[in-house]
């Protein structure tokens, strides 16, 4: 059976989802702003949770309608074949509710309604007047926008940012799924240099590895609807996740590399990249961003700096830049790609970029500044491989 799946996603990332999806062959129906639908099955359920890096979660469709007033959207939830998805035993709430240029914006008022709808619903089927909810969790996540509601739940519990590795971070970290998107952006593949010169808890190059090993960034984790057995078997989550396993290659040779000035960062960079089963894909020294050299040509530097709201003063700024463009200068053949909030930046890492991207990190806007290296020369093989 065919489900319309929801991927949300960072604003300014869509392309790069989308992409992704597609890769693992699935139909796009619709992108909005900070979502992607698409069509899938059972199996794409498990397989999107296991393998996407820049979907923020799965979500599973189950539900549209208008609602201009609370009778309105009462009906609506009711209206929905809850006991198609969810067991007599399940537990469910309404987890998170979002209302844009609608006439229904209570969030909390959306979720006690949306509750009562469900159960509701669920005694006019199950003949029960308590529901024990001693099974699995359904989350429910509802979005209105323009009065027009859409209806789902989370296949995946825990943000899919929350890969697993990162227990210690630092002040400011970037999360998972921008890193591995940041990444995914350029032309960068497994046997190019990588280098972030402001690595902090070493997310980054931790991301590039797992993309370098073909480790699935979900691999090691579990999601809500593992425990989803009357609309999931079992045992798709079981086979899907042996062959990713087989797949991993943690023996590829990689020259990713992280740096941080703060000893602490790097104590921290090492031990999360050894719970991702990467550490011996990344080289994590202990440097200032200035002092970073490299003699071999045609890397990447990848990076997220301070950008005054986050570690460092905005006086403090123009100079940590200034030695990030010089350290890039002194490279040979290098592109040079950089998030930041900070709209001065450009002017001290060396004039325009050749691209810029928005990106939304939660409310914050950033950039995505990209210097574009040149192309490395094609390799000829001399008779047959």
């Amino acid at each position: 059976m065919n489900y319309e799946l929801m991927a949300p996603c960072h604003f300014g990332l869509e392309t790069v989802l989308k992409r992704e999806i597609y890769d693992l062959g699935y139909e796009i129906k619709k992108v909005e702003d900070g979502h992607v639908f698409y069509e899938a099955d059972e199996d794409g359920i498990v397989i999107s949770n296991l393998c996407l890096r820049t979907a923020e979660r799965v979500l599973l469709v189950v539900g549209r309608f208008t609602a201009k007033t609370y009778e309105d959207f009462f009906q609506g939830m009711k209206g929905i074949q809850w006991e198609s998805y969810l067991p007599e035993n399940a537990k469910f709430w309404v987890t998170k509710a979002t209302s844009v240029k609608s006439k229904l914006f209570s969030t909390t008022d959306l979720q006690r309604v949306g509750k009562r709808a469900m159960v509701a619903r669920m005694q006019g089927v199950y003949h029960l007047d308590h529901f024990p909810e001693t099974g699995s969790d359904y989350p429910v996540r509802i979005f209105i926008y323009k009065d027009e509601v859409t209806v789902t739940l989370d296949t995946s519990g825990d943000a899919l940012h929350k890969r697993g590795y990162r227990k210690e971070t630092g002040k400011a970290p970037i999360s998972e799924t921008i890193a591995a998107a940041l990444i995914m952006l350029t032309p960068w593949r497994a046997n190019r240099i990588l280098a972030d010169p402001f690595c902090g808890s070493g997310t980054i190059p931790i991301e590039a590895a797992l993309i370098a090993a073909n480790i699935a960034p979900g691999l090691y984790r579990h999601f809500a609807a593992e425990g989803w057995t009357e609309l999931i078997d079992k045992g798709l989550w079981t086979e899907e996740k042996k062959w990713l396993r087989e797949a991993v290659d943690t023996n590829v040779e990689t020259r990713i590399y992280g740096c941080d000035i703060d000893p602490e960062m790097i104590r921290i960079a090492n031990e999360n990249a050894a719970r991702a089963g990467v550490k011996k894909l990344i080289h994590f020294k202990r440097a200032d961003a200035g002092d970073f050299r490299m003699r071999d040509p045609y890397g990447f530097m990848i990076t997220n700096p301070p950008y005054g709201e986050r570690l460092a003063e905005k006086e403090e700024l123009p100079e940590l830049y200034k030695k990030l463009k010089n350290a890039y200068r002194g490279l040979d053949k290098w592109s040079l790609y950089v998030i930041t909030a900070w709209e001065d930046a450009t002017r001290y890492l060396g004039g325009k970029p050749d691209k810029n991207r928005k990106i939304y990190n939660g409310m914050l806007k950033t950039y995505f500044y990209q210097y574009m290296g040149p192309k490395p020369p094609k390799v000829e093989h001399n008779g047959k491989d």
